[in-house]
């Protein structure tokens, strides 16, 4: 299984940060910074995302805790035979915070898209959530 992991710094309150990225249907819009075009829920727990180039893709909602501000979702689609991406706040002090973003799938072939893919939202997610 392949894996990729990122972690972003942003300047930002913990909980600012989580409210957004905590909400499983306006969160992607908010957090994407044009990438996305839209994003609405289509099955109970189950959200479709559209992208700007016209791609819609599906994801479950799997777990959403609270207290940790960790929220967890799964890629569902023909393409797939496995998928876990859970993001996760982390408090830095009282204006910063970490956003851990973990990327689980299989096939292993579709990682090194993830990791690039990944890398270049990195940036656009630190700028759109700072600015929240």
């Amino acid at each position: 299984m392949g894996s990729v992991q990122r972690e972003i710094v942003i300047d930002a309150p913990a909980d600012t940060v989580w409210g957004i990225v905590g909400d499983f249907v306006a969160g992607p819009l908010h957090m994407a910074g044009g990438a996305l075009v839209e994003s609405k829920l289509v099955e109970p727990d189950v959200r479709a995302l559209t992208f700007a180039d016209g791609t819609v893709v599906r994801e479950r909602l799997v777990a959403r805790d609270e207290s940790a501000r960790r929220i967890a979702y799964a890629w569902v689609g023909d393409d797939v035979a496995h998928d876990n991406t859970s993001m996760q706040v982390f408090a830095d002090g009282r204006a910063r915070c970490r956003l851990v973003w973990i990327h689980d799938t299989l096939p292993d072939e579709l990682t090194n898209w993830l990791a690039t893919t990944m890398d270049r939202m990195s940036p656009v997610l630190q700028q759109t959530l700072r600015s929240a």
